[in-house]
């Protein structure tokens, strides 16, 4: 069982002046050429075959020139007739030809190659360039009053490049493209602290889970309350992931739960398998596989197709459960570019990032990090996979898959490194540890060209809601 969560309150207790949330922080502590150029110049090459004419051999001419050098070396000191004898015969017997063998017809030039195209393929191909990884975070932002629990989910970044983060009783907005902040909402003292947040595709709205065993649902544009989603779980609501138009939530009390925001009565599936919190949830890209991660220390893979809308017959219906791991299972990411692998990490017993075939459920390999593993990231442009931890360094780690060789760690946070956020462009990651530090790091390299937007097809989900309930 990992360390939960611990006091953060320390410096209202001292009577200190509390620190602006999301605030700057202060001062921190050659391949070569697979082709070789002939060495003279004006000769030409046509192809690597040598095809002999042996209608163009000449025999008698061939025992000649294998035998004379033979027979100069022996009479060094003939008599200058013989040796104006040897220079007639060898005229009259090769005709002024010096090569045994001959083509019968010249081969053809090639068409249409001019010489600098020529010259073009003797040039050796550039090698592709290492990129560049930056080791220290681009920006620092102050956090306060971030609740170190390993169990919760605190951060996420939304599609219209906002992200969200709760400190305590407050889910705060930051804006990456102006770099402003806002304040969305603060719940009361009962209610907190918030403990999980989750944008919708839409990147618009935004679900945020409370202490008190409730889901609400937030409009960011105009900073309005949609709907409360209550009766859900029976204890806190650590984790939340969307798929479309359904926002899954996991609670303390194991259950796991559909629910379908457009429509009154939400609650459309359960999922029953886990004992203990469910600390992490994944849709998979096609929305067709869910994964689960709990305190248990098991992983559950769901399938739609095994789901039923009756609450009671939804129980045990994994596709796959999963019991490698040793403990609590959060970190979970879905691999961008092989739709049935996964990637997951164990807490502080464990250490381990395993990647699973979704399909069948076989593992497909296991490495030991040394360190309790807090989140996962896949980057969308390359194969690399990126890990955050805990004690002893509180570092990222960035791998190279799937030989899992550490391409870069990156330190600078003083404690564990709870929550993770990659930017929509899918080159930025943010971090945030239990220091009260959020971190930006250009990790993932530069984006690529953008493509045109496909119009979404979640626009509208909210629509029906035109009042708070």
């Amino acid at each position: 069982m990992d360390a939960g969560s611990h006091s953060i309150s320390s410096e209202k207790s001292h009577g200190l002046a509390p620190r602006p949330p999301l605030q700057e922080a202060g001062s921190r502590p050659y391949m070569p050429s697979l082709s070789t150029a002939s060495r003279n110049p004006s000769a030409k090459c046509y192809g690597d075959r040598f095809i002999p004419d042996r209608s163009a051999m000449d025999m008698d001419m061939a025992h000649y020139l294998l035998t004379e050098p033979k027979k100069d070396k022996e009479n060094a000191a003939a008599s200058p007739s013989k040796e104006a004898y040897r220079r007639l015969l060898a005229e009259k017997l090769l005709n002024n030809r010096t090569r045994i063998l001959a083509f019968r017809n010249k081969p053809p030039e090639p068409e249409n190659v001019s010489a600098a195209d020529t010259a073009s393929t003797h040039q050796a191909k550039p090698a592709k360039q290492r990129r560049y990884i930056p080791q220290s975070a681009e920006r620092t932002l102050d956090a306060p009053d971030l609740v170190d629990d390993y169990y919760l989910n605190l951060l996420d970044w939304g599609s219209k490049n906002v992200l969200s983060i709760a400190l305590g009783d407050t889910v705060y907005l930051w804006d990456a493209s102006s770099g402003s902040t806002s304040e969305l909402v603060t719940v009361d003292e009962d209610s907190g602290p918030i403990t999980s947040v989750s944008w919708a595709p839409d990147g618009q709205h935004v679900a945020v889970g409370l202490n008190s065993f409730d889901i609400q649902l937030w409009d960011t544009s105009s900073n309005r309350l949609l709907r409360t989603l209550r009766g859900v779980h029976e204890s806190r609501v650590g984790s939340l992931a969307w798929n479309n138009n359904i926002l899954t939530t996991g609670g303390m009390d194991g259950n796991i739960v559909n629910n379908d925001v457009r429509i009154r009565n939400h609650v459309v599936q359960t999922y029953q398998g886990h004992s203990q919190e469910v600390c992490g949830l994944k849709w998979s890209g096609s929305g067709q596989q869910l994964a689960s991660g709990g305190n248990d220390n098991l992983l559950h893979i769901w399938d739609v197709s095994m789901a039923s809308s009756v609450p009671s017959a939804g129980r045990n219906q994994w596709l796959h459960r999963l019991e490698d791991h040793t403990a609590a299972v959060k970190a979970l990411a879905w691999c961008p570019f092989q739709s049935n692998l996964l990637a997951t990490g164990g807490g502080g017993s464990d250490r381990c990032i395993k990647f699973w075939n979704t399909h069948t459920g076989a593992c497909l390999n296991s490495v030991d990090t040394g360190s309790q593993v807090c989140a996962l990231l896949w980057n969308k442009n390359e194969r690399e996979l990126l890990s955050s931890h805990g004690f002893t360094q509180n570092q990222l780690t960035l791998w190279k898959y799937p030989s899992m060789v550490k391409m870069a760690e990156l330190t600078g946070h003083t404690s564990r490194v709870l929550f993770m956020a990659q930017s929509p462009d899918g080159c930025t990651v943010a971090s945030a540890a239990a220091d009260e530090t959020l971190r930006f790091w250009n990790v993932f390299g530069s984006p690529e060209a953008p493509k045109p937007a496909a119009k979404a097809s979640h626009t509208g989900m909210f629509n029906s809601f035109n009042h708070l309930r």
